[in-house]
């Protein structure tokens, strides 16, 4: 078990921490090490537990999950977040991800997208769950009302993450020259013409965290 992600659930419901702890420890490589009801306690329990991961809520009655992150990842960097919330509005992503969490994902996700987002966390990987990627990407303030279908937010999260059309294809189980032609179409309708230009776009859209 050494070698498990050590889990941190914090949530001010407790019936949803029961939930994700009795759906989490099934998984072979995840440890739940503790649980909080709010950010105040979750700090103390960061420091004494030292947690892989702490998977947060953002709405807390005293110490919220806003706050919580901005000081596990100014007091503690070793420790990544991932929020799980009921909020999809592009403000509430953008903020989270600004504050420094790694992923998002919404309550109504599958049980898969929670895991993809721990596991990537634990690799230092952003992640955010097809919900929030489409709500980000959909709800853009661009003035030229650019939109991006699915499969392009899908691409461009993976383009400004620094993977090659190649690895596009093998991970998105399709053509290297279909990834392509995602890559072409979409510095096309974003009006950018190099990686760079794509990367600096995903992050002010938050669909990437800054610190990437």
């Amino acid at each position: 078990m050494s070698s498990a992600i050590r889990l941190l659930l914090v949530d001010d419901h407790a019936v949803v921490r029961e939930s994700l702890r009795d759906s989490l420890v099934r998984e072979p490589d995840i440890q739940v090490v503790g649980e909080a009801g709010d950010g105040e306690p979750a700090l103390h329990l960061v420091r004494e537990l030292n947690p892989d991961i702490v998977v947060t809520d953002i709405s807390m009655p005293v110490v919220d999950g806003f706050e919580l992150t901005l000081q596990i990842v100014r007091d503690f960097p070793r420790v990544r977040v991932v929020v799980l919330s009921t909020h999809l509005e592009r403000s509430f992503i953008r903020r989270m991800l600004q504050a420094g969490a790694l992923g998002y994902v919404n309550k109504s996700a599958g049980r898969m997208e929670l895991l993809q987002g721990i596991r990537s966390a634990k690799l230092g990987r952003s992640y955010l769950c097809q919900e929030c990627a489409l709500t980000l990407a959909m709800t853009s303030g661009d003035a030229d009302g650019v939109r991006l279908g699915k499969r392009e937010v899908q691409v461009l999260k993976m383009i400004a993450q620094g993977h090659s059309s190649a690895d596009i294809a093998r991970q998105l189980f399709i053509a290297t020259g279909t990834a392509e032609v995602h890559r072409k179409n979409i510095l096309r309708k974003l009006d950018l013409h190099d990686v760079a230009g794509l990367t600096r776009y995903a992050i002010r859209e938050g669909l990437v965290p800054s610190s990437f």
